[in-house]
């Protein structure tokens, strides 16, 4: 969350960026509950003041008496601290509450603009899309006609947007982890495997809303753990409430993790197959910073990203992601758009990875802090997410990339001595 004071001495910035985030909150009563607040706060801490004033006298009082006169007036005056404090208090909460709901602040070159048609794109792959001689299957018929997707199964066994996959497509996704977990190993992550659970409270200060009437998160009935949307939140939860030193900053991982949402509302041509799914695996990378780290992370993160596709042989394009689409931690998104041949009438592109940097929202939210060595006081992390492979929308941009007219897969090159093969299908 953004830090109060902040909010409180920036109030125009602040709701400018509310209004270019479609986000409509009512942050004048902020600003009276806040001034209300520090008020009574300046009120509790002279009745405190005027308390232990009082008690001294009465060590010094000339007779029993007195005594009991400056003892009766400590009483009086401490009382009436606690109904400033009790007031305090419950205005906190209220702030609290309010605090919660502000968004991080965007960046100033972050594109404005109320959804993704105002993305503005920042550069292209090393592929160009693919001109075909015969007529594209789309992944979702490429997998059934050889068996490697069962969706039937997966509803008979689980539920509608559940599925199986089978034989040479496995092989595929265990050999995309295994390609990124490889490739990331060699650039300073450490490979982690994560729970698929996390606490409500490590949702919350993610930035995820576990429970709330729009959430996309299964939630567990009496327990206060869900089942998690990304290796983000259980990456980020690892360090709640723990303060590191600068010397090991930065801190990256590579998660590893089912991953599992509702889609609520999903449906349509463009989200058909394994586009949007409720469970998948994903390989995440999550980093955490000093402040004057996140900006340079975040770029070698988009990077990253650009490197893995091209790696595998699938058109891309990069968009910086406009205000409107940005979600409530998010400082800046780029968003890497894979070409999908299968997708409408003549090839579209679809998100297949993103990657944020979250500044110090998210730490605020857990508590996540850094010590400079031989220096007093902490400081707030800065925290930075990025998918490596969503493996369900990966496999789409290569069945669909690399399908041949025999309805045959190739293989792309820095997959095949994992896979062992050059062909499926």
């Amino acid at each position: 969350m953004l830090d109060r004071k902040f909010i409180f001495e920036h109030i125009e910035e602040v709701k400018t960026n509310c209004r270019n985030r479609n986000l409509d909150l009512n942050l004048d009563s902020f600003v009276d509950l806040e001034t209300a607040r520090r008020a009574k706060l300046q009120e509790s801490e002279a009745l405190n003041k005027q308390a232990n004033d009082a008690s001294k006298l009465i060590g010094k009082a000339a007779d029993d008496a007195e005594r009991e006169k400056l003892k009766e007036e400590a009483r009086a005056i401490r009382e009436k601290k606690s109904e400033a404090q009790a007031e305090h208090d419950r205005l906190d909460e209220e702030v609290l509450a309010l605090q919660k709901l502000v968004p991080n602040m965007a960046h100033p070159d972050a594109p404005v603009g109320e959804d993704d048609k105002a993305n503005l794109q920042i550069a292209t792959g090393k592929h160009d899309p693919r001109k075909f001689d015969f007529e594209v299957m789309d992944h979702l018929e490429l997998g059934q006609h050889h068996g490697w997707i069962d969706f039937e199964g997966g509803a008979r066994t689980t539920g509608a947007g559940f599925y199986f996959l089978k034989g040479d497509l496995v092989l595929l996704d265990l050999a995309l982890q295994q390609f990124a977990v490889s490739e990331l190993s060699k650039r300073g992550f450490t490979p982690t495997i994560t729970p698929d659970l996390a606490r409500d409270s490590v949702l919350e200060g993610i930035g995820f809303n576990p429970r709330g009437p729009e959430t996309q998160i299964y939630s567990i009935e009496e327990m206060d753990v869900s089942l998690i949307g990304t290796a983000e939140i259980t990456l980020g939860g690892l360090y709640s409430g723990v303060t590191v030193t600068d010397q090991e900053l930065p801190i990256k991982l590579c998660g590893i993790s089912h991953c599992y949402r509702t889609e609520a509302g999903a449906a349509g041509r463009a989200s058909r197959g394994l586009y949007r799914v409720h469970q998948f695996t994903k390989i995440e990378m999550f980093a955490f910073t000093k402040p004057d780290q996140s900006d340079a992370m975040h770029e070698d993160l988009r990077q990253i990203e650009c490197d893995l596709f091209d790696a595998i042989e699938v058109p891309y394009r990069v968009v910086d992601t406009a205000t409107g689409d940005l979600g409530g931690p998010a400082y800046r998104k780029y968003d890497l758009e894979a070409w999908m041949p299968g997708r409408g009438d003549a090839g579209e592109y679809g998100e297949v990875t993103s990657t944020s940097n979250c500044t110090d929202y998210q730490s605020r939210r857990l508590n996540i802090r850094f010590k400079n060595e031989g220096k007093k006081g902490t400081h707030f992390v800065h925290t930075l997410n990025g998918t490596a492979f969503a493996l369900s929308r990966a496999l789409i941009a290569i069945l669909e990339n690399h399908q041949n007219a025999d309805r045959s897969v190739t293989i792309p090159e820095v997959l095949r001595p994992i896979m062992g093969k050059d062909k499926i299908g």
